[in-house]
């Protein structure tokens, strides 16, 4: 199990139940509550809401005598045979719940051999998916996606991806000026949501927080219909705190 060390709220709850689990993992006979916070140096609310999640999870499991115990989640996602569909269908259970509880389009980007790529989303009749009209390889500048991407490379990183994708203008509100795209990047704090205002599409807004377990990077996001833009930073801050299961996915 490995996780970076980030100063984010879902950070911090991801590393925290990585805690609970490794712990719960090591007693085959299950491990009461206290004992767990206990051992995991938590508080009896902290500890309740992480095992919430956990069992929601599908992580941990309750025994009859009320001892904590492994799920077959975890046992799914720990074992090497298999793991990289029981994980592609893990993810795909926590982004289905996401689009229904933010009421938006969900979306997994990774950063992978230098390119923006989406690997997964979540979608409905009711909350459609951005019409991709330019390939976001090639728009990082200009989506939520791209700069949550960006945001978490060093700066010669950003300047190699620039380098090889010119910043062309999309909309009205796209940012052209490689100077200011690095400064806005540069001042990003790593706790707020990365916007999209019409920067990568008319009629579409879109926020993205930052998912890198280990050494990839990653990014989850979501999109509205412009008129629903009053709802965008409610709806980024769920997101936000929803990335916690998805973060724990990653990392186990």
């Amino acid at each position: 199990m490995a996780l970076m060390n980030e100063p984010t709220a879902p950070y911090h709850s991801a590393q925290d139940a990585l805690r609970v689990l490794e712990t719960v993992s090591r007693h085959s006979t299950g491990v009461t509550a206290t004992e767990l916070a206990r051992r995991a140096g938590l508080g009896a609310d902290r500890l309740t809401a992480l095992l919430r999640m956990l069992r929601r999870e599908g992580y941990v499991e309750q025994a009859a005598d009320g001892a904590y115990v492994t799920g077959a989640a975890l046992g799914r996602l720990g074992s090497a045979h298999g793991r990289e569909q029981a994980l592609r269908d893990k993810l795909q259970q926590t982004i289905d719940r996401l689009r229904d509880s933010v009421g938006a389009a969900i979306y997994i980007s990774r950063y992978i051999d230098g390119e923006v790529r989406v690997t997964q989303y979540a979608e409905s009749p009711s909350t459609p998916a951005v019409n991709e009209w330019v390939d976001f390889r090639s728009s990082a500048h200009a989506s939520a996606v791209g700069k949550s991407l960006l945001g978490q490379l060093d700066h010669n990183g950003r300047r190699d991806h620039l380098a090889r994708h010119k910043m062309a203008r999309l909309t009205s509100r796209t940012i052209t000026s490689e100077r200011l795209l690095l400064s806005r990047l540069d001042s990003q704090p790593a706790t707020v949501p990365v916007l999209d205002l019409q920067e990568y599409a008319v009629g579409t807004v879109c926020a993205a927080v930052p998912i890198t377990a280990g050494s990839s990077v990653g990014c989850l996001a979501l999109s509205l219909p412009v008129e629903h833009a009053h709802r965008l930073r409610r709806a980024a801050d769920t997101l936000n705190r929803g990335a916690t299961p998805v973060l724990l996915s990653l990392a186990i």
